[in-house]
């Protein structure tokens, strides 16, 4: 039998479909300030932390100028997209395996309070996971690992503690890395298998559902 693990998984875009509303979001909130980047180029950037995604796109002298103003009108732009974000293909049906299996759930997410309310209420998990996490709770986002690393102290946990990540984007791989952590990977996220397996992923899945038909094949068996 394995062992109990603590299983970190990603709430934007991993369980809930909401990365492409989330591009949306950050082209109307620059946009506001004055800055129109293609929204190609946005996408890529979901899955880091709101906290560099300015900085990523534009620069410094952007953030600098207009960062905290982009990422007020990006949260209110991601209110009225709320409504059509829904939990992807067996979301919930895979936090249920995975307790079932006798692991400790964390639901880790850098997003707004009020969004991840409303996500845990879409996913009925606020019964489910041991703990989750918001913005609040972190001073740098992904890629950096603080969000795993405090994603495992809100159950007590050591940085050493035996854990496994489930993400859906690069960067969530990457973070993941960072702490020693193993990643597996829906592919909602919207990046290439090639680019997931460069940045680390052990294993990749087309959804939650997927992953929770080979769930015996992983360390979360």
């Amino acid at each position: 039998m394995t062992e109990s693990l603590i299983a970190v998984l990603d709430i934007d875009g991993t369980l809930i479909d909401s990365n492409y509303q989330h591009a949306l979001a950050w082209y109307r909130a620059l946009r506001s300030v004055g800055e129109t980047y293609p929204v190609w180029r946005l996408h890529r950037l979901i899955g880091m932390g709101g906290d560099q995604v300015v900085t990523a796109i534009g620069g410094e002298e952007l953030e600098r100028r207009a960062g905290d103003q982009a990422r007020e009108a990006q949260g209110k732009e991601v209110d009225a997209l709320l409504d059509e974000m829904m939990p992807l293909p067996g979301a919930r049906d895979l936090l249920v395996a995975i307790k079932e299996r006798g692991h400790r759930l964390v639901l880790a997410s850098s997003g707004q309070e009020r969004h991840v309310d409303v996500f845990l209420d879409k996913l009925n998990a606020r019964d489910i996971a041991d703990a989750w996490t918001t913005s609040d709770d972190v001073e740098k986002s992904k890629p950096a690992p603080d969000l795993l690393q405090v994603a495992l102290k809100t159950v007590g946990a050591s940085p050493d503690a035996s854990s496994v990540v489930v993400g859906d984007s690069v960067w969530d791989v990457k973070a993941a890395n960072k702490v020693g952590m193993p990643a597996l990977v829906v592919r909602s996220g919207g990046f290439g298998d090639d680019e997931l397996r460069e940045a680390g992923a052990v294993a990749i899945y087309d959804t939650p559902a997927d992953l929770t038909k080979a769930l015996n094949d992983t360390p979360l068996a």
